[in-house]
């Protein structure tokens, strides 16, 4: 089969794990390929997600590397295995990719996925006409063809999460986000009373950080961290008006993970982000 010319983020991020464990062995690629007895475009295809690994050549990989992580090559043979073809799949070439992988990290996510957002609420959160606001101040505009195709997108990603109640989401928000008026004031309110609706979903938890707190707990950027079916396959995006970053990298791993802690440790609790919430749209 030819290579790839679109891999998908999860098929770079099996490549790139292969790239991790070669360099974590000091193997350069073209001794890699000699000992597979390859051809050392091979292993640059690999690591670059443009052609499929065979759990068979990912156990002989991980033995050329000497790499012990049983638990992360099981987890690797497990995306070796996987030829489920993603729900998003049927918006390729209607939206734009970065919307897709999106899509594809959250589904990739193993365990809870938690957020972090001080502008606007996450996505996985908002109403219809709530994102409809968000996508309507788009500089240059949408079409409303276009505002659409985004909504109904982001809604089903929405609809994904609710019915799934083994998915499970924590998300925690600025309190500026609840009083910033994406498509006005009677949208903010209908957005907050369903915000409320989900806190009491058992697979959702909601904790907002109070204008109250000393410092600003987290970065301004907002973060969704999605938790693999092993650490070393936790992953990061990092939203911005670009499109997603994703990280995947140890060292910033545990970098986010630290930053998750002191954004927890300053939220207030379910139960007090909840009342907090009431307030912010009794008092629109």
């Amino acid at each position: 089969m030819p290579p790839r010319r679109h891999p998908s983020l999860r098929q770079r991020r099996l490549g790139a794990e292969l790239r991790r464990i070669r360099e974590a062995a000091t193997l350069g690629g073209p001794q890699l390929a000699r000992i597979l007895d390859i051809d050392v475009s091979q292993i640059s295809q690999m690591e670059s997600g443009r052609i499929g690994v065979s759990r068979q050549r990912l156990r002989a990989i991980a033995n050329a590397c000497k790499c012990l992580n049983d638990p992360l090559i099981d987890a690797l043979g497990n995306m070796t295995q996987d030829r489920t073809k993603g729900w998003w799949e049927e918006y390729r070439g209607l939206l734009p990719s970065p919307f897709l992988e999106s899509a594809e990290h959250e589904d990739f996510a193993a365990g809870p996925i938690k957020v972090w957002t001080c502008a606007f609420l996450p996505g996985l959160l908002q109403t219809g006409d709530y994102a409809k606001g968000m996508f309507g101040r788009t500089i240059p505009p949408l079409t409303v063809q276009e505002v659409d195709l985004r909504t109904a997108f982001r809604t089903q990603r929405r609809n994904i999460l609710l019915r799934n109640p083994q998915r499970k989401l924590e998300a925690y928000l600025h309190e500026s986000c609840l009083v910033t008026r994406f498509g006005g004031t009677a949208v903010l309110r209908q957005q907050l009373d369903c915000l409320v609706d989900d806190s009491l979903r058992d697979n959702i938890s909601i904790r907002v950080i109070p204008f109250s707190v000393d410092t600003h707990p987290g970065p301004i950027e907002s973060i969704i961290y999605s938790f693999g079916e092993v650490p070393e396959l936790d992953t990061v995006e990092m939203e911005s008006s670009r499109g997603p970053f994703f990280f995947d990298a140890p060292s910033e791993l545990g970098s986010y993970r630290a930053i998750f802690d002191r954004i927890e440790k300053a939220a207030l609790t379910d139960e007090e982000s909840r009342e907090l919430i009431v307030r912010t749209a009794r008092d629109l």
